[in-house]
């Protein structure tokens, strides 16, 4: 398995059918390691979470190494994999969006797709600049405790 990294941040279009295109480079990326089955699953923040099949494997691996009887555990996993969804890329590089998911993000006419490292997460597109905004103007103070202190990553 070849492990991916997925950047970026993509305006994309949501057509009548709920259909949304992969941007170009994120297909040759998925493409590229034989990735064509993606997962469609509930995120955070009011997004939605989409995952290759090697990511959506490793996800379901942590869970199953969770302890079974940790109530957030299985209540996570109850509510993520009966919302989960494996979706193709069509012939025009879309993937539709089922529609129970697409109302929880409260997708409309307009999303906004972003490369969070391992998964893509799509966003109603008027959250995520809020949310971009606001995280924004704390950028330094986020990073510092993610990487460096209060519990974040160590280099």
């Amino acid at each position: 398995m070849v492990k991916i990294l997925l950047t970026g941040k993509f305006v994309r279009a949501v057509d009548e059918k709920r259909r949304i295109a992969i941007p170009k480079s994120i297909r040759d990326t998925l493409k590229s390691s034989n990735n064509s089955v993606l997962y469609i699953a509930p995120g955070t923040d009011v997004s939605l979470a989409i995952y290759t099949e090697e990511a959506f494997t490793r996800m379901a691996d942590r869970l199953a190494a969770a302890p079974p009887t940790a109530r957030d555990v299985r209540a996570f996993s109850r509510l993520f994999y009966a919302q989960a969804s494996r979706v193709e890329l069509d012939r025009m590089g879309r993937i539709r969006v089922p529609s129970e998911l697409a109302e929880s993000a409260e997708l409309g006419k307009e999303a906004v797709m972003l490369g969070v490292g391992d998964h893509l997460e799509l966003w109603n597109s008027e959250r995520w600049a809020t949310y971009e905004r606001e995280q924004q103007a704390k950028y330094d103070e986020i990073a510092e405790r993610a990487l460096g202190g209060e519990g974040g990553i160590s280099q």
